[in-house]
């Protein structure tokens, strides 16, 4: 294959990629990163199997350089995923104070007794 076409492939894809991206809704972006971080991680096998049929030095710096790159890339879609799906996480509830803490209420007997009533009544 010659520059032209490899050039064509590449300019199509990025207008192909843009286009889907752009008309994905904000609420599939994260299975969306799923898929592509997965993607990544067939670039990084394809890397390390370059780098390793590597017969010249530049070839092999290259490999290498497409190892590391490639790396970083499938471990920081990871980590972003992550960080998104904590996003949708709910909230855990604020725990309460400990008695005694400053700014804290203090328990006196009859809260205490309240509590007990309340939670007798709930069961």
């Amino acid at each position: 294959m010659d520059g032209i076409s490899l050039l064509t492939i590449t300019v199509l894809a990025v207008f192909v990629g843009f286009e889907v991206v752009s008309k994905v809704s904000s609420t599939l972006h994260t299975p969306l990163m799923s898929g592509a971080n997965a993607i990544h991680g067939i670039i990084l096998v394809g890397a390390i199997i370059v780098a390793g049929q590597a017969t010249h030095p530049w070839v092999l710096a290259v490999a290498l350089l497409a190892v590391v790159l490639a790396t970083a890339n499938l471990v920081g879609g990871f980590v972003v995923t992550d960080r998104m799906l904590e996003m949708f996480r709910g909230r855990k509830p604020d725990k309460p104070a400990k008695p005694g803490a400053p700014g804290s209420t203090p328990v006196t007997g009859a809260t205490l007794a309240d509590t007990k009533e309340n939670t007798e009544a709930t069961r």
